[in-house]
């Protein structure tokens, strides 16, 4: 990042009726910070990212599969994800706005 940047999150009500939509907000060397707009999923999604992640519901719910865990996320719940980790999303509620901090 060269200079100071600013701006605003799209509303939760811009998600799309089903699937996910992700933005780019902010890019750095190893530093990529996204808002996930969610609909609904047409079934369980799983990841296995390569870069530490760190999630937070800003509006809507979703469910979040950790292991043995399975999570209920609302509006200011957050999750740390470390490299590595396998993880499934079981679901989310239309117009589920997520801000998502990916750190290699």
């Amino acid at each position: 990042m060269t200079a100071e940047q600013h701006g605003t999150l799209r509303p939760a009500r811009s998600s799309p009726a089903r699937g996910e939509v992700l933005f780019e907000i902010v890019g750095a060397e190893g530093l990529e910070i996204r808002q996930v707009l969610s609909g609904r999923l047409e079934g369980p999604v799983d990841y296995l990212q390569p870069e530490d992640e760190w999630a937070l519901v800003v509006d809507g719910s979703a469910r979040l599969a950790v292991g043995d865990e399975t999570l209920e996320l609302g509006p200011g719940d957050w999750v740390w994800l470390p490299s590595g980790t396998p993880h499934r999303l079981l679901s989310t509620a239309p117009g589920t706005s997520w801000v998502t901090v990916h750190h290699r």
